[in-house]
């Protein structure tokens, strides 16, 4: 699906309506509560995420930080949504909600009022599960509101990379920098839903979002992300029925499994012939090209990294002197992909 931003207008669609495992696509949804509760003053981008035992016991994609390990929402934040770590999922979950589960409930409760209404969750990383499912019309409905809501908070979206002060970590979303106007938003894989990816870009003023569920490989998203982004970017802006007029069709019931599609030796061994000498991933779309400068870097390290380190009360005074670089832009080479 794409949707022009300005309008809500569909723009092109296939297979809107049917029930898919969201994967990390389920993080945004996380950022959407997060950024709520940021925008209500509840919370800052300077309180404290701490990493509880059971943050730290999740399945990865993870950072491995100890339990008490500290940062800040910001770095949280960058994290969550560049290296989409579960970890931390979990614990920007506990701060805001209190706990992984009152959060889920704020994620679901969210949904309906912004008329989700095939999209339930069950946790706020996007591990598979009964009862964790969206469809691409309303993961179109969420980046929508996304982008209308909370435009002080794209930034997020649109970082180039991370780095923690121990590792870099460029996004999984390698539209950024490589596409123009790329601008956002995430990226998923998990081996029931394959390879997904919300897209946007802006050119001239305009801004489309598009989603693309089911890829067979990380090329094969990206592909198809450019070009549907082309697609949006080129059109006419009064194409198309606006997004809350999109009639359901098609099986609206089960959700979609593809794990026997995606996660086979077969289809490993054509992701992994799928490369260029030189190990980069082979992409066709003609809207990509290659960075012309190296990435950027933000910032997003730990403060404290575990109750061993140093009394609470000393960790708390100690948050000012790293304040400061919560923002630091530190350019890199980008590696190959």
């Amino acid at each position: 699906m794409v949707v022009d931003v300005r309008t809500g207008r569909v723009i092109a669609h296939e297979d809107a309506f049917l029930k898919w495992y969201p994967a990390s696509l389920t993080k945004l949804m996380t950022a959407y509560v997060t950024f709520t509760a940021l925008k209500s003053g509840k919370l800052t981008l300077d309180t404290p995420v701490v990493m509880s035992k059971k943050a730290t016991e999740q399945p990865a994609s993870k950072m491995y930080f100890k339990p008490g390990s500290r940062l800040t929402m910001d770095s949280a934040l960058k994290i969550l949504l560049v290296k989409s770590a579960n970890d931390m999922a979990v614990a920007v979950a506990e701060t805001v909600g209190g706990s992984a589960d009152q959060f889920v409930a704020m994620m679901n409760a969210q949904a309906k009022a912004l008329g989700m209404t095939s999209t339930h969750f069950i946790n706020p990383h996007g591990l598979p599960g009964k009862g964790q499912y969206t469809t691409a019309r309303d993961l179109a409905l969420l980046a929508l509101r996304l982008k209308q809501d909370f435009p002080e908070y794209q930034g997020y979206f649109s970082l180039e990379g991370i780095d923690t002060g121990n590792k870099q970590y460029t996004n999984f979303n390698t539209l950024i920098g490589r596409f123009d106007g790329a601008d956002g938003m995430k990226t998923g894989f998990i081996c029931a839903s394959g390879f997904n990816q919300v897209g946007s870009a802006t050119r001239d003023g305009r801004t489309v979002i598009s989603v693309v569920l089911g890829s067979d490989s990380l090329a094969g998203r990206a592909d198809d992300t450019a070009n549907l982004l082309q697609q949006g970017l080129t059109s006419s802006p009064s194409q198309g029925v606006p997004l809350a007029s999109l009639a359901p069709y098609g099986d609206t019931a089960a959700v979609n499994d593809v794990s026997a599609e995606i996660c086979n030796p077969k289809a490993a061994k054509v992701r992994s012939e799928n490369r260029d000498d030189a190990g980069r991933m082979v992409l066709h779309s003609p809207y990509i090209h290659e960075m012309t400068r190296p990435p950027v870097y933000s910032f997003a390290g730990v403060l404290f990294g575990g109750e061993d380190i140093a009394p609470a009360k000393d960790k708390v005074a100690s948050t000012k002197g790293r304040k400061e670089i919560a923002n630091v832009p530190i350019p890199q080479p980008r590696p190959t992909f």
